[in-house]
């Protein structure tokens, strides 16, 4: 009798995995057809996955997509308990992204196990469709979106290719040369879109997810995404610069990993912003030089923690990181600057990649530099 009880539990126990995995395949099949929907541009295959209730809010989703340039775009099922369900959505612009940007969704699944359709969808981190119409501008090498009129966002865009031009001169050809620019129609739509509080970007005109992210093996879509309030009160000159600054992150992802120090990334951004504006160094560092005249010279370069965007003293460490960089062009040549840049991704540590391309350590190098700053601001 034991054995048969054994025999039922295992039999049950088997139909039950089958079971589920049968209603998951289900569930799968559907997210896939859901998506053949979006690329397709069928707005009646998309809505009939969708229950009643949920029909308004996700044929507005559908709409604002409606001029996004798509490669490709999925959804992979990544869990499920019941009815909740956690989904991983992937998508490509078309002619920029080589890899996808991912993005967690919370669905809530009615339906039994041969017909689901989704009764409720959260990304977790929003997107640009999710905050209204989607309208786009394209430039010879950028792709613009956001929620704003024709003009304003041809206007990013020439500006940005203006910057591939610039980063490109100074980086080489290197790298893909196309950017894509989300511009939201807030603060609060910039800090939704990076998952963050607003008064952390309040004074960030821009921000490129890759700094956000970290720097991995494989390397996700980068995104530049806009604040435009802080970017509507810049000076023309500043907008060009803000924007080259990002394009130059963008250029150099692939370069960049964890062992290179953000005074040098950030550094040799502001660097390649500022070259050729004819700007001298205290109308670049007009916060650093206040510091200066005031008998604050900095004791060391800035550390990644000095880079946070609610960092005292933030404006400080972007002026003195872009001052380190000046020095190494004006003392060692560009070339050595890029090669400083570039040991980092040969696994070099800071010092090592110094020592090997500019001939001394980081502490003799800090020393030049304080009195690189003393010359340029006292």
């Amino acid at each position: 009798m034991r054995r048969i009880l054994v025999a039922v539990a295992a039999a049950v126990l088997v139909a039950s995995g089958c079971q589920a995995q049968q209603q998951r395949e289900s569930v799968q099949l559907m997210l896939d057809r859901h998506a053949a929907a979006v690329l397709g541009h069928d707005e009646a295959a998309f809505l009939a996955d969708v229950t009643p209730g949920e029909r308004t809010a996700q044929r507005r989703v559908f709409r604002n997509l409606a001029d996004v340039p798509l490669a490709s775009w999925s959804y992979r099922l990544e869990g499920r308990s019941g009815g909740d369900a956690k989904v991983q959505l992937r998508y490509r612009f078309k002619g920029y992204d080589t890899a996808p940007v991912t993005s967690d969704i919370a669905m809530t699944l009615a339906g039994n196990g041969s017909r689901w359709r989704i009764a409720a969808a959260t990304d977790n981190t929003a997107q640009l469709w999710d905050q209204g119409p989607v309208r786009v501008a394209r430039g010879a090498h950028s792709l613009v979106l956001g929620p704003g009129g024709e003009a304003s966002l041809k206007a990013y865009a020439a500006d940005v290719d203006r910057a591939v031009t610039a980063v490109t001169g100074v980086w080489g050809n290197s790298w893909a040369r196309r950017v894509v620019v989300e511009v939201p129609g807030s603060l609060d739509d910039m800090a939704a879109l990076l998952d963050a509080s607003p008064t952390a970007y309040e004074g960030i005109a821009a921000v490129t997810t890759a700094e956000l992210r970290g720097s991995t093996t494989a390397v996700p879509a980068d995104r530049v995404v806009v604040n435009p309030e802080a970017f509507g009160e810049l000076s023309p000159l500043g907008r060009r610069v803000v924007l080259t600054h990002e394009t130059t992150h963008v250029a150099t992802r692939a370069a960049t990993t964890s062992r290179t120090p953000l005074w040098l990334s950030e550094g040799l951004a502001d660097w390649i912003g500022y070259r050729g504006t004819g700007q001298t160094a205290k109308e670049v560092a007009p916060e650093l030089s206040r510091d200066v005249a005031a008998g604050r010279l900095p004791d060391a370069l800035p550390s990644d923690a000095d880079f946070g965007t609610t960092a005292n003293g933030l404006a400080q460490s972007y002026e003195g990181a872009w001052l380190a960089c000046r020095l190494i062009a004006d003392r060692w040549g560009d070339a050595k600057l890029l090669a400083l840049y570039r040991a980092a991704d040969d696994g070099a540590t800071a010092d090592a990649a110094m020592r090997r391309t500019l001939g001394i350590g980081t502490g003799e190098f800090t020393a030049r530099w304080r009195a690189y700053v003393q010359r340029e601001l006292g």
